[in-house]
């Protein structure tokens, strides 16, 4: 199924849209007291996290009814039309319930299997990123781009938790790939995404990691003109693991990868 630009532009909009909506819910908790539940898999869940996801799927049923929906909170949704959304109400809950505004809501098109748009809310940074196949890769509403840091040594590398990298399986390339960078941060979770694509950090990584973290990333990545992959550089979302950056650095990072395997 192909989309034409123009449609695309709407579709992009629409995503914004309810982006920028679920964003206002997410604050509206953030800024006060909620009790915070334990998932089956360990992590957490909040009330932001279930009516922010059940905005998002009232607006696109309404909107878009023969098209299917996944998100983080409620079971998936089988469209007719090809199309399906993918969301995830606040990226960065463990952010979220600790009040540090590194949180975003997530939303993604994929179209065929292949995501054609991403947007990523960070409300509590008045922050939005977003992209469209060929429509380019915007922050705040101006051209957002990766920067052009070649070499790993001068490389800013970040990650959610770099202690996962060893529980996964990929402790001696985390290691390496921390020692050989300029620095390394845990400025992680959509936030650490957002700083490659807007050209404030050069490698994210992330060893473990769900469709919808994934979905709104390779879009806005490619638009922005680096690469998202997983951890065997394929272009990917459901790699379950992923690693983003600016495109020069790519070799340089699946060569440390490859080795340390």
């Amino acid at each position: 199924m192909s989309i034409e630009p123009r449609e695309l532009q709407t579709l992009l909009d629409f995503g914004v849209t309810i982006a920028r909506e679920a964003g206002d819910l997410t604050l509206k908790y953030f800024r006060s007291s909620f009790a915070v539940e334990t998932k089956r898999d360990g992590s957490e869940v909040t009330i932001a996290d279930r009516e922010t996801e059940a905005h998002l799927r009232r607006r696109i049923s309404q909107q878009f009814p023969e098209d299917g929906i996944l998100g983080e909170e409620e079971k998936e949704h089988a469209g007719t039309s090809g199309r399906r959304w993918i969301i995830d109400p606040i990226d960065g809950t463990y952010s979220f319930v600790h009040r540090v505004p590194m949180f975003g809501v997530l939303v993604a098109l994929v179209v065929d299997d292949d995501p054609v748009l991403g947007v990523v809310n960070l409300p509590a940074t008045q922050e939005l990123v977003c992209a469209g196949r060929g429509l380019g890769c915007l922050w705040n509403g101006k051209a957002a781009r990766v920067s052009e840091t070649a070499s790993l040594s001068e490389a800013l590398v970040l990650s959610s938790d770099f202690g996962l990298c060893e529980k996964h399986g990929f402790g001696p390339a985390g290691e390496r790939l921390q020692r050989q960078a300029r620095a390394r941060r845990t400025w992680g979770d959509c936030y650490g995404y957002i700083l490659v694509a807007t050209g404030r950090a050069d490698i994210m990584l992330d060893p473990v990691v769900n469709v919808w973290d994934c979905a709104p990333m390779l879009p806005i990545l490619e638009e922005a003109g680096g690469t998202f992959t997983d951890w065997k550089g394929q272009r990917t979302i459901e790699g379950g693991n992923a690693i983003a950056t600016n495109g020069k650095l790519l070799g340089e990072v699946m060569r440390i990868v490859n080795d340390e395997r």
